[in-house]
C-alpha cells in the first residue's frame, strides 16, 4: 500500500466522516488490499475483500463518495479486519 492509499484508509476511518474522499482513491485502496471490484448495472458496485462483500453505489456525476457510503465502507473494512 502506498502513501496515498494509506491516507485514504485513514480518511475513511476519520470522524466526522469526510466529504472529500474520491471514488478512484477508494478503488485504488481496495485493489491494494487485494480486493476485487465489480461494476454492475448503472452505478452499483460490488466489493469483495477477504471473504466479505458489500454492494454500494459509486458516485455520479461527482467524484466524491457520499458520507453514508464512506460509513458503509468503514464498517465493511472493519469486518474484513482492515484498520489504519
Amino acid at each position: 500500500m502506498n502513501n496515498k492509499q494509506q491516507k485514504t484508509l485513514i480518511a475513511i476511518f476519520s470522524k466526522p466522516t469526510p466529504k472529500t474522499i474520491e471514488w478512484l482513491e477508494v478503488e485504488s485502496l481496495i485493489k491494494a488490499l487485494g480486493g476485487e471490484i465489480k461494476h454492475n448495472q448503472g452505478s452499483k458496485v460490488r466489493i469483495d475483500l477477504k471473504g466479505i462483500s458489500i454492494n454500494i453505489h459509486s458516485p455520479h456525476p461527482q467524484k466524491e463518495v457520499k458520507q453514508y457510503a464512506v460509513n458503509l465502507l468503514r464498517e465493511f473494512l472493519e469486518k474484513a479486519g482492515v484498520t489504519p
